[in-house]
């Protein structure tokens, strides 16, 4: 019997392509409550397809995904921007940081969103940016910043609403190894804090030793069994 946790997000038989170009041919994919999953395989196998697909960002042509048991694929568009909210919290390669704000307000942008007072919301911001090391940048805006400030910054702001899910797309791509290292400690160490799962997409065997479990994917679709009956 496996002793992995019940799926949270679950993906089956996702099938998704761009014009005649197959990015995903009937993947599978199951994260538990808590796990940390790495997806690995060669450039144009899927990775990142298969992350929006979990997070709602983008549909799936054929397949179902699944979070919490409920269907995420024919949620209407206002409840996916709620999910990604609250209870999903993204991380992309570049940060994609928004770059008229300072790092205080993008980590407090989304709990704004959810209807947080700017006071109570940039002071929470300041907890996470103070627990990622960057709390002295808060005034700075993302152009100012070093590449694994940056990341730093963008991962306290998947964080800060206490998602359930934190989906990391590469957010060590363009870092060298000693800040990759730095935001690899600082994601791990606050999911396992929270208890939150992660959906680590990467190319790098070092970053994907941090994970629980790694799966591979192979022109589209996950090497090996990946999802039980």
């Amino acid at each position: 019997m496996s002793n992995r946790p019940a799926p949270l997000v679950a993906a089956r038989d996702l099938v998704k392509s761009y014009g005649r170009t197959p990015a995903l041919r009937g993947a599978c994919l199951e994260v538990g409550e808590g796990e940390i999953v790495a997806v690995t395989g060669a450039s144009g196998s899927g990775k990142s397809t298969l992350l929006h697909c979990l997070a709602g960002i983008v549909r799936p042509d054929g397949g179902t995904v699944t979070y919490d048991g409920k269907r995420v694929d024919l949620l209407p568009e206002d409840r996916l921007s709620e999910l990604r909210r609250t209870d999903f919290g993204v991380m992309f390669q570049f940060g994609q940081l928004i770059p008229e704000l300072t790092a205080v307000d993008n980590v407090a942008l989304p709990l704004m969103l959810a209807g947080t007072a700017r006071g109570a919301a940039q002071e929470r911001a300041e907890e996470w940016l103070e627990r990622f090391g960057v709390r002295e940048q808060k005034d700075l805006c993302p152009g100012e910043l070093s590449g694994g400030q940056e990341q730093r910054v963008a991962l306290a702001r998947a964080l800060v609403t206490g998602p359930r899910v934190v989906f990391a797309d590469e957010p060590t791509g363009a870092l060298d190894s000693l800040a990759g290292e730095q935001v690899m400690t600082a994601l791990v160490g606050a999911a396992r804090a929270s208890g939150a799962a992660v959906l680590l997409i990467t190319h790098d065997a070092k970053v994907a030793a941090y994970a629980d479990r790694e799966v591979r994917l192979r022109d589209g679709a996950v090497v090996g069994a990946e999802v039980s009956a």
